[in-house]
């Protein structure tokens, strides 16, 4: 007698190979038919440009430091890696591009302290910074610091503090607009402090230096980068960084945890993002290229020149960033009842 439980076992597995050659045979052919339609993997991409969205004008620090690694970029990716400006709505427009772009990796988003300040600030953003982006690579903290003109009778934080007490409200400080993270920094050393200043908004970091230096204001939150060179120059007085480590831009210059005020410390960080539900490969991929031009000699050192500190990171070190610093930045905004014009 034939074995009939063998016989019908091998007719079932020779069905089940004919069925995973008809799916394998008909994955090749719309692979080879519609190549531009499959995912994008650690093999194939990039294949084609990319392109780096600045959600601001030319001429700004974020797109600086775009302009900076995007010729790297193009060498470590053997393609194209293009800046486009899309400003508006204090980034909000550019951002909101990425996000509602194909999730390729073909759409990058560089990104400053307006991604963790705008969801306090602006209720009802067209998109959700941490659903509808996904993180690629953190590029780096750059820390604010607090410097006064030279005529101001004050050296350390201190100083600052006690003369801000023996006069409520009257010590004027400068940042370079209403929501900004200078502003930022400087409602929440109020309130670590328990001083009174009257926040004098500049419309950018340009015009606010320029009225410390003149005097009309006696005490501004800047960004490291354009404020270094006066320092160095003694044009202006730096008082603390507000970080909790020193800036190698400014060595010499104290912290606010040094001087028991970290509570206050506060930092803004850029980094880069992609839409949504980009493959993790892709990600990968795209994670190391810009951890490797960070680290190239002259780029770490252009970046040092903008206020960036390179330190660089993991698609996830920058997500923990966010998922940490959007609730904060809510809280503060809140407390110190901030809004933009």
């Amino acid at each position: 007698m034939p074995d009939i439980s063998r016989a019908s076992k091998t007719k079932q597995v020779g069905k089940r190979l004919a069925v995973h050659a008809k799916h394998w045979l008909l994955g090749a052919s719309l692979g080879l038919g519609l190549g531009v339609s499959m995912p994008a993997s650690a093999q194939d991409f990039p294949n084609k440009a990319i392109r780096l969205v600045v959600p601001y004008p030319a001429g700004g620090a974020t797109d600086a430091l775009a302009r900076v690694l995007a010729p790297e970029l193009s060498k470590l990716l053997s393609q194209n890696v293009y800046v486009e400006n899309k400003g508006g709505g204090v980034s909000i427009i550019g951002t909101d591009l990425v996000a509602t772009a194909k999730p390729d990796g073909y759409t990058l988003l560089m990104s400053d302290q307006a991604l963790m300040t705008n969801p306090a600030l602006q209720p009802k953003l067209p998109y959700d910074t941490l659903k509808d982006l996904q993180p690629v690579a953190l590029i780096g903290p750059a820390p604010s610091v607090l410097v006064v003109n030279p005529s101001v009778p004050v050296h350390t934080i201190q100083e600052l503090v006690a003369l801000a007490k023996a006069k409520p409200g009257e010590m004027q400080y400068a940042s370079s607009g209403n929501g900004t993270s200078t502003h930022i920094a400087g409602e929440l050393l109020k309130q670590v402090a328990g001083i009174q200043m009257t926040h004098v908004s500049y419309k950018g970091g340009g015009p606010a230096l320029n009225d410390v230096l003149a005097g009309h204001v006696p005490v501004l939150i800047a960004s490291i980068g354009p404020a270094a060179p006066l320092i160095k120059a003694g044009k202006l007085r730096a008082i603390e960084v507000s970080s909790i480590k020193r800036s190698p831009v400014l060595p010499n210059v104290p912290t606010l945890a040094e001087s028991g005020l970290g509570a206050a410390a506060i930092l803004g960080y850029w980094g880069v993002l992609a839409p949504a539900k980009t493959p993790p490969a892709v990600i990968s991929t795209l994670n190391g290229a810009f951890n490797k031009a960070i680290q190239l000699p002259d780029v770490r050192q252009r970046l040092l020149d903008l206020g960036i500190e390179p330190t660089g990171g993991t698609a996830e070190q920058f997500r923990s960033i966010l998922q940490t610093e959007i609730p904060r930045m809510t809280r503060i905004v809140k407390s110190a009842n901030i809004t933009i014009d």
